[in-house]
């Protein structure tokens, strides 16, 4: 509650606007109630002609209009300070994801942050929407009410006090329970989204080991977990919605009650009064009313802020970079004492010292979960180190600016990501600008793939659907290579990127890759032999440690673990 208030504080100019309709919501009703028993007091007991009212009637038309209009605005307000906030939440937490995507990625699941982004930010909306600009209205519009009850009948006005606080009480005991519930709510919406995505994105691979029909019921379950928390807010907020309009009839019948004695028995009372009391009274309770459904929504904005506020305070390691240029020309490259940690009990990358020098091909290699795709992370610039330094040219990597070092550089992984569009589309995202459609083919041509496009009926603008849905694994890296064709960068980055291709698909790249290397520094995680031994410069690594650096012949030399791991490729003895 009290972020989401600093929040709606620091919108002053809304806060303003606020405040002073709030005031005149509260003068139009009053001047509503005075013209209401005017015209029946002028009409029913004094007796006097249409012709005679006629004025008060148009007044009452114009405070009606004055009221719908006040209103409206009040509500367009709170819309607009909602749409605000939510934009800033949004695009906080995109920059938090963005800023740090690898890390993003390692905590949690996808459907759960997509959850947090949409859901518990929509969430957020009751709060601004409804609940803010209901409690400025209630902090204003009864007070009014009361002076004008008071100016008449202090009696009445006596027993509005004394009833009145009841409304309040109750929001504080019924909205903890609100919030807690809410809280909940959001948890099994999270967990929910969470599990839909996961077994969504891995069906084909759990229909492979038959194990759909258990995640079916998985996913059932989650759902059913879901609706009995969402059952529960609502049956709260139906509880609380009747315990509200129960002490409202209460509180107005007492004060009928005084109004109808006084004015009936002992006469204290003139119809005027007693009528313009009368009409005030339900006003001022729903008033009231109103603030305790807003409440009841508020508070289960708050559990959805609680979960977007631990969302964005969860401690990461920033990428900051710098306002340095980066010159347009091959770079070297240097890892000083470069170490790095997934948490505080994860796998950590340690004390790596290496020189990349300009236009030469370096092979990463080492046994799975060595720390190979961390390493290539750590040249890219994804993620920080935690201790050392990456070096460019001698400056350390992130004094850099960070457009500067990314148009320079490219990243193919095994499993490179094409979004849903045309094929022209996603070669395009590649270029540091909008790249023609000659550019486009003339860098499919060098990857090697314009051939089997031009096949395609729609050539180019064959539409192709989310993650390269319709591509081969070995069309979808020719695809990324034609990219980096386009791009031009001075540091191309493979993360075993012939995997699983076939001998053929296995050539092209290479031969690509070939080309690539005449203009560009070629960093690659290796595992094949062929690519390990023609490398400039191995760097070995074994459980987050560089065992060893240098080319095919020194490594064989000079570090046994290499050996072995030849030996095994070759079946036989390393030498």
């Amino acid at each position: 509650m009290k972020q989401l208030k600093e929040i709606a504080r620091s919108q002053k100019k809304e806060m303003y606007v606020l405040l002073c309709l709030s005031i005149l919501i509260g003068l139009v009703i009053v001047g509503q109630a005075y013209f209401i028993v005017e015209i029946v007091d002028r009409v029913f007991l004094q007796g006097e002609t249409f012709q005679a009212v006629l004025p008060f009637l148009g007044g009452l038309v114009l405070v009606l209009i004055a009221r719908a209009i006040f209103s409206y605005a009040n509500g367009r307000t709170g819309i607009s300070m909602a749409a605000k906030v939510k934009k800033d939440y949004r695009r906080a937490l995109l920059k938090k994801y963005s800023t740090n995507p690898i890390q993003a990625s390692l905590k949690g699941q996808s459907g759960q942050k997509v959850s947090v982004l949409l859901d518990s930010v929509d969430e957020i909306d009751s709060y601004f929407s409804k609940y803010y600009p209901q409690m400025i209205q209630t902090s204003i519009v009864p007070l009014i009410i009361l002076i004008a009850i008071f100016s008449q009948n202090w009696v009445s006005g006596l027993i509005m006090v004394v009833t009145a606080p009841f409304i309040p009480i109750f929001m504080i005991v019924i909205g903890s329970a609100t919030q807690k519930k809410s809280e909940q709510q959001m948890d099994k919406l999270a967990a929910f989204s969470g599990r839909f995505l996961d077994i969504l994105q891995g069906l084909t691979t759990l229909k492979l080991f038959g194990r759909a029909k258990k995640q079916r019921d998985v996913i059932q379950q989650s759902s059913l977990d879901y609706r009995e928390a969402t059952m529960t807010v609502l049956k709260t907020a139906f509880l609380s919605s009747l315990a509200l309009e129960f002490i409202s009839m209460l509180s107005i019948a007492l004060v009928a009650l005084e109004v109808g004695l006084r004015l009936v028995i002992y006469g204290h009372l003139t119809f005027f009064t007693a009528f313009f009391v009368l009409i005030l009274v339900p006003e001022f309770f729903n008033s009231l009313k109103e603030l305790g459904s807003a409440f009841h929504t508020g508070r289960g904005s708050m559990g959805a802020a609680n979960k977007i506020h631990e969302e964005l305070e969860e401690k990461e390691q920033p990428v900051i970079w710098g306002s340095k240029a980066l010159d347009k020309k091959p770079v070297t490259i240097e890892l000083r004492h470069a170490s790095f940690r997934y948490g505080e009990s994860g796998f950590s990358l340690e004390n790596i010292d290496a020189t990349i020098n300009p236009l030469s091909e370096v092979a990463i290699v080492g046994r799975s979960g060595s720390g190979k795709t961390t390493l290539l992370h750590l040249l890219s610039g994804i993620i920080p180190t935690t201790e050392g330094d990456v070096f460019v040219n001698g400056n350390k990597l992130f004094d850099y600016k960070e457009t500067d070092w990314f148009d320079e550089l490219s990243y193919i992984s095994q499993n490179p990501y094409l979004f849903s569009g045309t094929i022209a589309e996603n070669i395009a995202i590649g270029g540091k600008k909008d790249a023609t459609r000659q550019e486009i083919i003339a860098a499919a041509e060098k990857a090697g793939i314009a051939e089997m496009i031009e096949d395609l009926s729609e050539g180019y603008d064959t539409k192709i659907g989310e993650a390269g849905r319709g591509l081969s694994g070995g069309e979808k890296q020719r695809v990324a290579l034609a990219r980096a064709f386009l791009k031009k960068p001075s540091i191309v980055l493979f993360d075993e990127p012939t995997v699983g291709l076939d001998l053929q698909t296995e050539r092209i790249l290479q031969r690509s890759i070939k080309e690539l290397s005449e203009t560009a520094t070629i960093i690659t995680v290796a595992h094949r032999l062929h690519t390990i031994k023609n490398a400039d410069q191995i760097l070995f690594l074994s459980d987050g440690q560089l065992l060893g650096k240098g080319t095919h012949e020194e490594l064989l030399a000079s570090v046994e673990e290499y050996r072995h791991m030849v030996a095994a490729q070759q079946g036989g003895n390393a030498g």
